[in-house]
């Protein structure tokens, strides 16, 4: 079974490197973020021509999560609980598995109002998972907009304090990995494992990179991991189709 989670930076822009990544990877199931379209927008009619079906939360050029799947997923959840933040969150069950696809606000910079908004939301996700039955089978999976540590960052140590590596926004990670696996981080403890690359400055090919792209899961779906890849292939323009690939790069999880 293969689980996939990509931020597409727009879903319109990226459709085609999409519909690539389906055929060719045949994944079971993928969570989207950033989807960018309201839902009436969202192309639904092109990716069941492709064999999926999808639920989603959806919001004009900004935010947006899916769930897609060969099988139609059943919507759980459409929202964090607590205050609106935007088109940031769903819960959907497909192959089994309750799937939660994330889209953390980016907070920008710390010293800028939407910091603290920020962290405000992954507080209330993190209470939204310790509060979950921990005998539900369970992923969640997307864009963090965190490194949970030095490792997870080009910046390594340089980049303590600043957007991404504090410490409020880590602390609020960590508590997530107290209950859930980080199965990239369980398969391969020293290993990079970055998932975005800054369009600018040749970023891609230095190696400058985060990784903000993170599957969590019940111990009971980790147990079943046999790997997780990042799939740098689909960070780089098609040699088909020649589509503009998304700032992020597909992270893909294979089960038993």
């Amino acid at each position: 079974m293969l689980l996939a989670t990509w931020n597409v930076n727009g879903i319109r822009a990226r459709l085609v490197r999409v519909l690539e990544f389906l055929a060719e990877r045949k994944p079971d199931v993928v969570a989207l973020q950033e989807l960018k379209v309201k839902e009436e927008e969202f192309p639904y009619d092109e990716l069941r021509s492709a064999g999926y079906e999808a639920v989603l939360v959806g919001q004009q050029s900004w935010n947006g999560v899916a769930v897609i799947a060969k099988q139609k997923p059943e919507e759980l959840v459409r929202e964090l609980p607590g205050p609106n933040a935007g088109a940031r969150f769903l819960v959907a069950r497909a192959s089994g598995i309750e799937i939660a696809s994330v889209y953390v606000p980016n907070g920008k910079s710390v010293a800028h109002p939407e910091y603290p908004l920020k962290v405000a939301w992954l507080e209330r996700l993190a209470k939204f998972v310790e509060a979950r039955d921990p005998s539900v089978p369970f992923v969640l999976c997307g864009d963090f907009n965190v490194c949970p540590t030095d490792l997870d960052s080009y910046l390594g140590e340089k980049g303590r304090g600043t957007i991404h590596h504090t410490v409020e926004e880590r602390e609020r990670i960590a508590r997530i990995g107290t209950v859930l696996v980080d199965l990239y981080r369980t398969k391969y403890p020293t290993e990079q494992g970055y998932s975005w690359w800054d369009y600018r400055a040749g970023s891609f090919h230095k190696r400058l990179g985060m990784r903000l792209d993170i599957f969590f899961a019940t111990p009971s779906v980790a147990s079943r991991l046999i790997d997780v890849k990042i799939d740098r292939d689909y960070r780089k323009k098609s040699k088909i189709s020649k589509a503009i690939p998304s700032d992020h790069a597909p992270v893909i999880a294979e089960l038993t």
